[in-house]
């Protein structure tokens, strides 16, 4: 479905004619390109712009099917970029993923969206307002989706941070060091970590790459010269996101460890306990068992005093036992 068809011309939106054929041709004559929006198109409607825009089938394809990795690819007619917008729900503790894969060729751009945590309408807004970043051609719109897509991620790396330091300071209650379901919980939350990873971590080579810096920079056809310092402002953000992503899947791995110990010291605190009163209670019952074996020769059997004697004892030696055992810290 196409959500948004629109010529710009010297930074400014006029609104494009129905035919795409006819609207390719007007921006490349006014000197300007043609900006196509498209949400969850089907193969049929994509047929259309995929004829007129001459894209690579390939990345047709990874358009049509989504569940793409971030990734740049360089073709003879255009530049295809795919992004991983994330949204983040405090309520249920998920991280959700969506796609944007964005076409640029000289004089067009092709963005297509999948999944709803995806921010275009909010960037053709703004650019709109910018006349002097959309007058830089179609390398602009490629900037500030990526721009969004990241700085989304900034926002996403701040809330999962704030919700792993509420689950970290309910690990180390000294009261109770955690309820049953805890372990269960950071597992679930070491999950949405590793899924916004997914989306973070392969966009570092694509930014790079537009960014001209490092290894993996280079000439990228499409993109000029003169964006490349905004795009290395992205990598820089995204060098951030990742950052914080690692940080947070080392934290959350050490809160479950602790988590863990905390869980077998208390165990182990819980064996002495009853280690401890079993020992107390195997005092009174060994000496009982002794006189109650009914020999007719055993000592004090006739004794007055035998009894309480006995009972005394057991008594005394309880609270001998006792005394050592709390010192210990066994009870």
């Amino acid at each position: 479905m196409i959500v948004d068809c629109a010529i710009y011309r010297h930074g400014h939106r006029t609104e494009g004619p129905e035919d795409l054929s006819d609207a390719l041709d007007e921006a490349r004559a006014a000197g300007g390109f043609v900006w196509i929006g498209l949400h969850e198109p089907s193969e049929r409607e994509f047929d259309l712009v995929t004829r007129e825009f001459g894209l690579h089938p390939l990345a047709v394809e990874d358009a049509l099917k989504a569940h793409q990795r971030p990734k740049l690819e360089v073709y003879d007619d255009s530049l295809f970029l795919v992004l991983k917008p994330v949204t983040y729900e405090p309520e249920g503790d998920t991280v959700s993923t969506g796609e944007i894969m964005i076409f640029i060729g000289d004089c067009f751009v092709v963005t297509v969206r999948h999944g709803e945590g995806s921010p275009l309408a909010d960037v053709r807004h703004r650019l709109e307002k910018e006349p002097e970043m959309l007058d830089k051609g179609p390398t602009a719109v490629m900037y500030a989706v990526s721009d969004a897509v990241v700085d989304r991620y900034l926002e996403v790396a701040t809330e999962l941070q704030t919700d792993l330091d509420e689950l970290e300071a309910e690990v180390f209650q000294p009261e109770t060091g955690g309820s049953r379901n805890t372990a269960s919980r950071i597992y679930a939350f070491k999950r949405q970590v590793l899924t916004f990873r997914r989306a973070t971590g392969p966009l570092t080579v694509p930014m790079t790459r537009l960014a001209g810096v490092g290894q993996f920079g280079g000439d990228v056809p499409f993109v000029h010269d003169k964006a490349r310092p905004f795009f290395r402002d992205v990598n820089d953000h995204l060098a951030r996101v990742n950052e914080s992503v690692d940080g947070l899947d080392r934290l959350v791995s050490d809160i479950l460890s602790a988590h863990l110990a905390q869980t077998s010291v208390r165990q182990n605190d819980d064996m002495r306990k009853i280690s401890a009163w079993a020992a107390m209670a195997a005092v009174p019952t060994m000496i009982a068992g002794i006189y109650g074996m009914n020999f007719d020769h055993m000592p004090e059997l006739h004794w007055v005093w035998s009894y309480p004697a006995v009972i005394l004892v057991m008594g005394a030696l309880e609270m001998v036992l006792y005394r050592l055992f709390k010192r210990r810290g066994w009870l």
